[in-house]
């Protein structure tokens, strides 16, 4: 076997854990929370490693941006899950975001501005966004009984940029000519992004006659779907070159090695860091429509 074939063949198995653990993470609501907790851990810590390995003069604090960034996702589980109901449970992220800020007063850092920036980039571009998954995750039921747990809602998220990325490189390696964005991502092309974005509404239709075909209709429509499905191929294309221009900015093929063939775990998230903010908008605004 040569090394070309062992590194599809690890690259195929480990894509294959992936989505497994990924699908199996949505059956429950608590392996959900668990599950993308652990994400934004993940995230944030080889996010803060890449800023202290590869940008000049800045050192931001890893450990406390991880450990506040967790929190915030946990404490908007919790207020979306009706476990709190008040502002109080984010009083320990808004300490930590300050003790951030006001300890770059006694680091001596040559570029405190840098650290303050990278600090603030890692919770707005990561924690923020996963932390949305709990909104298309939890919501009032529509009786007024309690809190329902939507696991196709966020697991659709994934389904629909899965279905993307497969139908944009199967399509692009056959028919792609024209480059989408050469100066940040130059493989990918046109043709690719419209033949996997065909491939999302194809799945969306699905999803959506599926989910509207059983005991209980869901709450979006099929067209509602379709209309979850673009969002997610729009901005989940985004998000993708969102982090191809982080990397290049700092120099580096991948975001690192946790997942054998498939890079680090930005590499994977990355274009769920805009989808999932951007289905949050949309359902919210088909609903006020």
């Amino acid at each position: 076997m040569t090394e070309k074939q062992k590194n599809l063949v690890v690259r195929a198995i480990t894509g294959v854990l992936f989505v497994t653990i990924m699908v199996v993470g949505f059956l429950s609501p608590t392996a959900m929370v668990a599950l993308f907790a652990v994400i934004t851990a993940l995230a944030l810590w080889e996010y803060g490693g890449l800023v202290n390995d590869r940008v000049a003069d800045t050192q931001i604090n890893r450990f406390i941006s991880t450990v506040a960034g967790v929190y915030f996702f946990i404490a908007v589980a919790a207020w979306r899950t009706g476990i709190v109901d008040n502002f109080v449970v984010m009083v320990p992220y808004v300490l930590s975001i300050i003790y951030l800020i006001i300890s770059e007063l006694y680091t001596r850092s040559r570029s405190a501005i840098c650290n303050w920036a990278y600090t603030a980039l890692g919770q707005i571009y990561i924690a923020l966004p996963l932390s949305l998954i709990n909104i298309l995750a939890f919501e009032m039921a529509p009786d007024g009984s309690g809190i329902h747990y939507d696991m196709l809602l966020p697991l659709s998220i994934f389904i629909f940029l899965w279905v993307n990325d497969s139908g944009a490189y199967t399509v692009g390696s056959l028919l792609g000519k024209h480059q989408l964005f050469p100066r940040i991502s130059p493989h990918k092309s046109w043709e690719g992004s419209i033949g996997g974005g065909l491939f999302v509404l194809i799945a969306a239709g699905i999803i959506g006659w599926i989910a509207n075909n059983g005991a209980e209709p869901h709450t979006l429509s099929i067209p509602a779907w379709i209309g979850l499905g673009l969002t997610v191929v729009v901005f989940g294309t985004w998000g993708d070159l969102v982090e191809s221009l982080f990397k290049r900015t700092l120099g580096i093929k991948d975001s690192g090695n946790i997942l054998p063939g498939h890079g680090g775990i930005l590499d994977r998230f990355d274009s769920s860091l805009m989808a999932i903010p951007a289905a949050v908008i949309y359902l919210y605004t088909i609903t006020m429509i």
